[in-house]
């Protein structure tokens, strides 16, 4: 809103933050974005978290991508970091949980929750029970949430719920940080930007493409070990795509 529009309450306030009229324009929230502020800004200050990284070999999963896509398909690295979240979660359940007052809940399928940028902030639609769908399908529901976030068009419960989180800020150059839990997931998934590397192989030197991931834990819900074993797990899946052929 312009400052014309701006009530004197507001600037009066926005005053006392020494911040002069004129000096600035207002932009309202909307309905998503006081939701998710509100949920962010209550995992920020409740849950006793702690991160965990690690280096992974991407090598295997772009000579994946490449195979798929030679043959007619549209996946895109991330879309084949979401399956190998998904097959890790299968394989360590513990965390794919949410702590709450009633006990600890331990969910069936990965429902996974994906920041998308859009122009009225960031919006994390859910891709459902990833565990049971192929690359292709993957890449093709996500297209479709995307789209929709990015034009408003988004059910509450297509953002809401879910068992897990993946933000991705690779494209932009960002090597690696963490990120803030989603409730009521118990760990968020950061995936840094694919550079090459110099790593030693059999005592010699060699390039291999690499990322840096943080696992963000709600310490109530899982414990380091356990968030140390899914690391290893997700690692091992991302690292066995192009021989696995799936």
């Amino acid at each position: 809103m312009t400052q014309a529009d701006i009530s004197e309450d507001i600037a009066g306030r926005l005053e006392l933050l020494g911040l002069p009229k004129g000096s600035y324009t207002l932009a309202s929230h909307s309905r998503l974005q006081a939701f998710i502020a509100g949920r962010l800004t209550e995992a920020a200050q409740s849950v006793p978290s702690f991160p965990l990284e690690m280096h992974v070999a991407l090598d295997p999963l772009l000579k994946a991508r490449a195979r798929y896509n030679s043959e007619g398909g549209r996946i895109s690295v991330n879309d084949l970091l979401l399956k190998a979240v998904a097959q890790a979660l299968m394989e360590v359940p513990e965390v794919n949980s949410s702590f709450t007052s009633d006990g600890l809940l331990r969910h069936r399928h990965a429902d996974i929750a994906v920041a998308v940028a859009t122009d009225h902030g960031l919006v994390t639609p859910i891709v459902r029970r990833v565990e049971s769908l192929s690359p292709g399908e993957i890449s093709e529901t996500m297209r479709d949430l995307a789209d929709r976030a990015r034009r408003r068009r988004l059910k509450p419960d297509e953002y809401t719920g879910g068992t897990f989180s993946v933000s991705n800020l690779g494209m932009f150059g960002i090597s690696s940080f963490g990120s803030i839990i989603n409730p009521p997931h118990a760990a968020i998934l950061s995936v840094g930007s694919a550079e090459q590397r110099v790593v030693v192989r059999d005592g010699a030197s060699a390039i291999a493409t690499m990322m840096t991931v943080t696992l963000t834990c709600d310490h109530r819900a899982i414990d380091g070990a356990t968030g140390a074993r899914w690391l290893a797990a997700f690692r091992a899946q991302v690292e066995a795509l192009d021989a696995a052929g799936n």
